[in-house]
């Protein structure tokens, strides 16, 4: 029903079927029947479609999230969710692996809703081969205009994970931890990069 809807390189066509390309309401978007295998997002009201993730992916995701959670959950500091989307504007609708709320912000969000209307204090995306270099720059600079405070975006076969914020942009390889002493209030996080990435222990 959605297939040709799925991709940028197959976005449909009005008018005489030239040089125009459909684009969707925030309503309609809402709207769209749920389909096996496939979630979307919204990029300026154009559909994108993302292939469900590998096992790998998810065990990646897992464990970002586990130690994450435990980390918030241990000093207060707020929420933790995987692949919830966020309407981070009128027309863009984004769905990161996980992303963790500030108590504050989380406090004027309704939790019943999806897509969240707001924006996460940070995005971690779980690169997989169906990303492409351009679609992730344009999410993660989507996610820091909408007010994201840092997007972490993990390269599981890099073994590298890059921090972005409005400081800028680094890397971090494993056996490296990933040191995060701003986004947490007085907090500093750590986060082993060899317990997300090794295989054995993911298997």
């Amino acid at each position: 029903m959605l297939q040709h809807l799925y991709n940028r390189r197959q976005t449909p066509k009005i008018g005489d079927g030239v040089g125009t390309t459909t684009k969707l309401t925030f309503e309609d978007f809402v709207k769209l029947p749920g389909e096996p295998g496939k979630h979307f997002e919204l990029d300026r009201g154009e559909l994108i479609a993302e292939p469900s993730p590998t096992y790998l992916h998810n065990r990646i995701r897992f464990r970002i999230a586990r130690h994450l959670d435990d980390f918030v959950q241990q000093h207060r500091l707020g929420g933790v969710t995987q692949e919830n989307d966020f309407r981070l504007a009128p027309d863009i609708v984004r769905n990161p692996d996980v992303a963790f709320i500030a108590t504050g912000t989380l406090n004027r969000m309704d939790l019943t809703r999806s897509p969240i209307e707001g924006v996460p204090s940070l995005a971690i995306e779980v690169v997989s081969p169906a990303n492409s270099a351009q679609d992730m720059f344009t999410k993660v600079h989507q996610y820091l205009d909408a007010g994201c405070q840092a997007v972490w975006v993990f390269y599981p076969n890099a073994k590298v994970v890059v921090i972005h914020d409005f400081n800028g942009m680094r890397e971090v390889a494993a056996p490296a931890a990933l040191e995060e002493k701003r986004l947490f209030g007085d907090k500093a996080y750590s986060l082993p990069l060899t317990s997300i990435f090794d295989e054995d222990l993911i298997k």
